[in-house]
């Protein structure tokens, strides 16, 4: 009976290793997930919430409302964002390079926050 105790327990330990792998990875996200963000810009000058996030290779919805009329640039991205006071502004994109990207009101080059991909 001694000799089959040894790969019990070893056959035991690989699949606790192999369950415990497997959630540690399958808990992982590796983008591709739906993002939407909403936001708010006062004044050319600041902007709620102020850093996005999203992982590599998700699809980004932003809807900006201003009360003033001008431009919100997500630079990296190059994506122009021409706001009308009162207004919501939607753009989708994949988010497909990683990094921290400024976000700026183009009319004066306030910096408003940045843009974070994983």
């Amino acid at each position: 009976m001694n000799r089959y105790r040894v790969p019990i327990v070893a056959a035991v330990v690989v699949v606790f290793l192999g369950i415990g792998a497997f959630l540690i990875f399958s808990n992982q996200s590796k983008g591709g997930a739906k993002v939407t963000i909403d936001v708010i810009v006062s004044k050319g000058s600041s902007m709620s919430p102020g850093t996005w996030t999203a992982h590599r290779n998700d699809v980004v919805t932003v809807n900006i409302t201003s009360d003033t009329d001008g431009e919100v640039h997500l630079h990296g991205y190059d994506i122009p964002f021409d706001t009308k006071a009162g207004q919501v502004v939607t753009k989708t994109f994949t988010a497909d390079k990683t990094g921290d990207f400024p976000i700026e009101w183009e009319p004066t080059s306030t910096p408003l926050g940045h843009l974070v991909v994983n």
